[in-house]
């Protein structure tokens, strides 16, 4: 089944852009995963094709209309699931990805100027806002692409590894174990001896010991969910005996 992704842009030019590369670009190829484009302003009904107006209230930029998003959804229907790219969506996690990835693909709408009319999220609640962090970028497309990035890399046959895409960050709630490759010594600084001794099971745990310890250092927050969900777990454990 190709997984099939759909891009409402005002740049449609933008895509597949470096996702006609490297892994990407050849499953692109292969016909794992196809990409459409759709050009909102082709919705837009007057003679300039408008597809922004001043925001209700008054305030600085332009909106897009919902007169004009509205068409351009039910021409790639709901079917799969629609994300909606802006700064006012939750960020979103690899488990999600994941979900997109196993199934028949993604549309995704990607925002420009202040944003989106809120009545086109009142008519279609099941457009996800979603967000890559909490930053702002000039539109959604560089965010839609790597979002795309992150489902088609999953898909099958796409890593060649089958388990590079579980031993990685978010995967399980941590971040991923640091990695290391020859020389054996770098600048006076060398490979841990453990990674050396060839012992799976000695090897097994340092890397889930660090993984630990760099989520609970670097990202407090993931920390804290493992942390409950682990508990959790244990509870659940000693309930069921």
């Amino acid at each position: 089944m190709t997984f099939a992704a759909t891009i409402l842009t005002l740049y449609p030019e933008m895509f597949p852009g470096p996702l006609g590369v490297s892994l990407a670009g050849k499953a692109l190829e292969r016909g794992d995963w196809s990409c459409e484009t759709v050009q909102i302003r082709d919705f837009a009904t007057d003679k300039h094709r408008t597809v922004d107006d001043t925001p209700a209230g008054g305030g600085a930029g332009m909106v897009l209309k919902a007169n004009v998003l509205g068409p351009a959804i039910e021409s790639v229907g709901t079917a799969r699931p629609i994300l909606a790219m802006t700064p006012r969506g939750n960020p979103i996690t690899q488990a999600r990805i994941r979900e997109i990835a196993a199934g028949p693909g993604v549309a995704i709408l990607c925002g420009r100027f202040e944003g989106f009319d809120e009545r086109i999220f009142d008519h279609y609640p099941q457009i996800e806002q979603v967000s890559l962090a909490d930053i702002v970028l000039s539109g959604g497309e560089t965010a839609a692409i790597a979002i795309l990035d992150a489902c088609i890399r999953l898909l099958p046959g796409v890593m060649g590894a089958p388990d590079s895409g579980v031993e990685e960050s978010y995967e399980n709630g941590l971040i991923e174990y640091p990695q290391y490759t020859r020389p054996q010594e770098w600048e006076g600084r060398t490979i841990p001896e453990v990674l050396r001794s060839g012992d799976h099971a000695k090897i097994a745990a340092w890397r889930k010991a660090r993984s630990e310890e760099d989520t609970r250092l670097r990202r407090p927050d993931l920390w804290d969910r493992y942390s409950g969900d682990r508990d959790q777990s244990a509870s659940d454990a000693r309930q069921k005996k």
